[in-house]
């Protein structure tokens, strides 16, 4: 198939799963042409596969004001009918206020835009990562298209505030929505129509090949931990810097690498000057993807304390790498991450909680932490590998020749189930 895919900003060092998934797609064959809404920050352009996608990706903003109207109004005259159509569905995505109104007639502008460049590549369908304002410009383009689009919805974001994202609307407009833990299409089924919810499949985040089933360095001694993440109020790195504090106290140790960048970066800076702890954490920035497996191996464990999540694809590849993880006990996690099996679970914001666990994997024996790892490592290799997970979203796509997935037989099952 001709595929489109399109997200609000890609390619970047933050979107290695959806990067991952292109590039699985194009190996079986498929032809994927890629879309961002806008250009990402040059600081997430770490590495030459980032930089490389980045140049093959159309950016829709970067046509500007004048081609974005022009490509509307020649939609509008091509098909009228399937204008008023897409005019009345932004409508559907406008927020209260008139910011919010005129937000969405810029959606309906880049969609517009985006449905000329479709058909200049003879896309067959479209499919959109994150719920937010890229998935309303996916809806509409498609329905200028007339070509089917999908969604992935990852979480947590959309799920803080569905009813303003129209996401129900979006799961209805959709071929099929999927999700990437039973926890996000637990979430979606409480935000969109009974009647929209065989619509809503698991297709879980791959981890690239390269990763699984290898021989990896041994667990090191020295008591070191890595995170990586956006540097950000709910990835919790607040409150792990609390723990290390904690930690220091006690008279261990602990090395903390934090890999990544964000909005909170001088905010964490400033704390750990603050709580004396040069000498325990590093702020290494955005790494590539083989220089971020490096740190991860030179560490005991990786500890992700995140408040909100959806099922992080950093926890996977560390499972991968043959590392326990410590992470905590919210959303898709616990799906992933086994207490005494292959991590610690710990409540999220816990300090004194995340401290404990930090402690138990540093003083655990290595032998210990090497079969949680292995434990860890099987365990992703059955149910996320990367290739696997893209022949099932592949299969998705040819099962949609419409905007609406044949999916007759579930629908009767669950109306029938509810009278």
């Amino acid at each position: 198939m001709t595929l489109a895919y399109l997200t609000s900003a890609y390619a970047r060092a933050s979107d290695t799963f959806i990067r991952g998934e292109v590039a699985q797609l194009r190996s079986l064959g498929h032809t994927v042409h890629t879309f961002s809404i806008r250009r990402p920050d040059q600081r997430e352009l770490i590495s030459e596969d980032v930089r490389r996608e980045r140049a093959a990706t159309e950016d829709v903003v970067a046509a500007g004001p004048a081609r974005l109207a022009w490509a509307a109004l020649l939609e509008a005259v091509r098909a009228p009918g399937r204008f008023l159509s897409a005019v009345w569905l932004a409508q559907r995505f406008a927020t209260p206020g008139l910011k919010g109104r005129l937000w969405a007639q810029a959606y309906l502008l880049e969609a517009a835009y985006l449905a000329r460049r479709l058909r200049a590549r003879r896309a067959e369908h479209l499919h959109n990562h994150i719920g937010e304002g890229s998935a309303a410009v996916a809806t509409l383009a498609a329905t200028l298209a007339d070509i089917p689009f999908s969604l992935t919805v990852h979480g947590p974001n959309e799920f803080d505030r569905p009813t303003l994202l129209a996401l129900g609307e979006k799961v209805k407009q959709s071929a099929f929505t999927a999700t990437v833990s039973e926890y996000g299409r637990s979430q979606l089924f409480r935000w969109c129509d009974y009647r929209d919810w065989p619509k809503v499949q698991v297709v879980r985040c791959g981890v690239d090949a390269s990763l699984l089933g290898r021989d990896n360095a041994p667990i090191p001694d020295e008591p070191r931990l890595v995170c990586v993440g956006r540097l950000s109020e709910q990835k919790g790195q607040l409150v792990l810097l609390e723990a290390v504090r904690i930690l220091a106290d006690e008279g261990l140790d602990a090395e903390l690498v934090l890999i990544g960048d964000g909005p909170l970066r001088s905010v964490l800076e400033a704390t750990i000057d603050a709580l004396g702890l040069r000498n325990h954490v590093t702020l290494a920035g955005w790494k590539g993807s083989a220089a971020v497996a490096d740190e991860v191996l030179r560490s005991r464990a990786f500890v992700l304390p995140s408040f909100a999540e959806g099922l992080p694809v950093v926890l996977m590849e560390a499972l991968a790498l043959g590392r326990p993880v410590i992470a905590t006990r919210v959303a898709g996690i616990p799906e992933l991450v086994e207490p005494g099996v292959n991590g610690w679970l710990v409540p999220p914001a816990s300090a004194s909680a995340l401290a404990g666990a930090i402690r138990e994997a540093l003083e655990a024996p290595s032998e210990q932490l090497e079969r949680m790892g292995k434990a860890g490592a099987t365990l992703v290799a059955e149910r996320h590998d990367a290739l696997a997970n893209a022949r099932r979203l592949a299969d998705l796509f040819a099962a949609s020749p419409s905007n609406r997935i044949e999916l007759s037989s579930a629908r009767s099952l669950v109306e029938a189930r509810h009278g």
